[in-house]
C-alpha cells in the first residue's frame, strides 16, 4: 500500500497540523511516511500546502507530485492542484469554502462544509479535523482510534482538556457526517 496525499488552504487553516496527524498515526501503524511542508511567504493567511506518503515498504523520494488524495481547504488549493490529482484518485474539498465542484469524472469528489461544521462546535479553527475525520471514514487511510486515542492526545499534550476535547468531537462530527453519506 501507498498513498501520496497533499494538503493544502491558507496559512492559519491547520493545514500542516493536519499533515503531521497523519503521519504520526502512520508511523503507529507501522507505516513508512514522509512529510514536507510548504509555506508561503505570509504564514497566517498566505498559502500553505504539505504533501504526506503514507507506505508499507521503503519511500525513495518525498516529492509528490501526482497525489492520489487531495484535502483543499479553500478554493484556490483546489484550483492549483486538482489537476495534478492521479485518475481514479480521490479529492476531499471544504465546501464552505469551495463553491465550483466536479471538474474530471476520473476522480472521486466528497464535499463537507467542514467550516460550517467547527463553527457550530465554537471555533472554525477545527474544520482541518472535522475534514481530517470525513477522510478517514471515506477511505479508511489511517485507523480514527489510534487517531482519537493515541494521536491528538500527543499533539496536544501542552494544550487545555478543552481544545483536546474539541478537536475529539471535531473529529467524531466529520466521521459522523461521511457515515451519514450527506
Amino acid at each position: 500500500m501507498e498513498k501520496k496525499l497533499i494538503i493544502a488552504g491558507f496559512g492559519g487553516q491547520g493545514v500542516i497540523i493536519t499533515g503531521e496527524i497523519i503521519a504520526h498515526t502512520g508511523m503507529l501503524v507501522k507505516k513508512k511516511v514522509t512529510l514536507v511542508p510548504s509555506y508561503g511567504p505570509e504564514i497566517r493567511g498566505g498559502t500553505a500546502n504539505c504533501t504526506v506518503i503514507l507506505k508499507d515498504g521503503e519511500i525513495y523520494s518525498p516529492v509528490v507530485t501526482y497525489p492520489d488524495i487531495l484535502i483543499a481547504l479553500n478554493q484556490p488549493s483546489l484550483d492549483r492542484f486538482e489537476k495534478q490529482v492521479l485518475p481514479q484518485g480521490f479529492i476531499l474539498f471544504n465546501s464552505s469554502l469551495c463553491p465550483r465542484k466536479k471538474s474530471r469524472k476520473d476522480i472521486t469528489y466528497f464535499g463537507i462544509p467542514a467550516t460550517e461544521i467547527a463553527s457550530e462546535l465554537g471555533d472554525v479553527r477545527v474544520a482541518n479535523v472535522v475534514m481530517l475525520g470525513a477522510l478517514i471514514a471515506q477511505t479508511r487511510l489511517i485507523p480514527a482510534s489510534i487517531l482519537s486515542n493515541k494521536v491528538l492526545p500527543a499533539v496536544f499534550k501542552d494544550k487545555s482538556n478543552s481544545v483536546l476535547k474539541l478537536n475529539q468531537q471535531a473529529l467524531d462530527k466529520g466521521l459522523e457526517y461521511q457515515k451519514e453519506g450527506c
